[in-house]
């Protein structure tokens, strides 16, 4: 997971125009056997995994985000951003990455899943208004959705939506 973060760290992309990583993310999930939709909200993306334990036909979302900031990095890292004007200067690299690993530790326990799981890969999530054009697609999970977002002094948030009405929040430090 760390070289995939590192990597979509080092290439960067702005709202809208996450097409190299949108490709990674797509074809790591399927290399895993996941089923991909592409396209969605112009470059997002959404992994499906379909559990085989029987007994329920309720879906789970699970986000992340993708794109970028329009600044210039000046970390001095192996791994900064090789695009000048951009950066993941907001965690949407390790977002990116978390969500696949969650992908693929789902996926291998597939047999033991009720349900449904979709991995949202989300597009323009800094103004870019990519989580309303993706919440029009109608991805969602019925039993809600998560996601998260991380800050540089290495605190970190996370959040569940139960559904329309319940909501639970919780803060990590770390």
């Amino acid at each position: 997971l760390k070289t995939i973060r590192r990597d979509i760290h080092a290439h960067p992309e702005l709202a809208f125009q996450e097409q190299r990583t949108s490709q990674l993310v797509a074809e790591r999930l399927e290399s895993w056997g996941i089923e991909v939709h592409r396209g969605l909200a112009k470059t997002g993306l959404v992994g499906v995994i379909r559990g085989r334990k029987s007994g329920s036909g309720r879906a789970i979302g699970l986000r992340a985000d993708m794109d970028a900031l329009p600044i210039n990095e000046a970390t001095g890292l192996p791994h900064a951003s090789k695009v000048e004007g951009k950066m993941h200067a907001c965690g949407h690299d390790g977002h990116t990455a978390m969500l696949l690993g969650a992908a693929k530790l789902l996926k291998a326990r597939e047999a033991s899943i009720a349900g449904t799981v979709r991995l949202v890969f989300q597009p323009a999530e800094e103004g870019g208004a990519g989580g309303g054009v993706l919440h029009g697609a109608d991805i969602a999970g019925d039993e809600g959705n998560s996601g998260g977002h991380g800050f540089d002094d290495g605190h970190a948030e996370a959040f569940e939506s139960a559904g329309e009405d319940d909501e639970l929040g919780a803060g990590v430090e770390g």
